[in-house]
């Protein structure tokens, strides 16, 4: 059973960092590509960062460009968002999502798509990040 396991959340100040870390089971990185969603209270669900182990490709988003970067650890099946500079308006649950990639026949086939057009196979539960100024 394929799951994401969100982690890493919590309150921090204007400027400070996190560290989210997204445990996958039940599927290797390789074959799914990976994805940071973010819904702000009273927003819709947002694309923060996207990427493909198999192609290398990764997205992310223009409000959070040069200030977040994702990435992984194979061997622990893991992957990570770290968050610097922090702003109050990164306050949001953020969620963990899979994507097969045009499974399916799916519209969604590449990480730009997935994270623009918040497609997913698989999202998580979600982690609270609290950015206060």
């Amino acid at each position: 059973q394929l799951q994401l396991v969100e982690s890493g959340g919590g309150s921090v100040q204007s400027g400070g960092s996190l560290r989210l870390s997204c445990a996958v089971s039940g599927f290797t990185l390789h074959n799914y590509a990976i994805g940071w969603f973010r819904q702000a209270p009273g927003k819709e669900l947002e694309g923060v960062s996207c990427f493909s182990r198999s192609d290398g490709n990764t997205y992310y988003a223009d409000a959070v460009k040069g200030r977040f970067t994702i990435s992984s650890d194979n061997a622990k099946n893991t992957v990570y968002l770290q968050m610097n500079n922090l702003k109050p308006e990164d306050t949001a649950v953020y969620y963990c999502a899979a994507d097969r990639l045009g499974g399916l026949g799916s519209l969604i086939t590449t990480v730009q798509a997935m994270c623009v057009r918040v497609g997913y196979d698989y999202l998580g539960q979600g982690t609270q990040v609290t950015v206060s100024s």
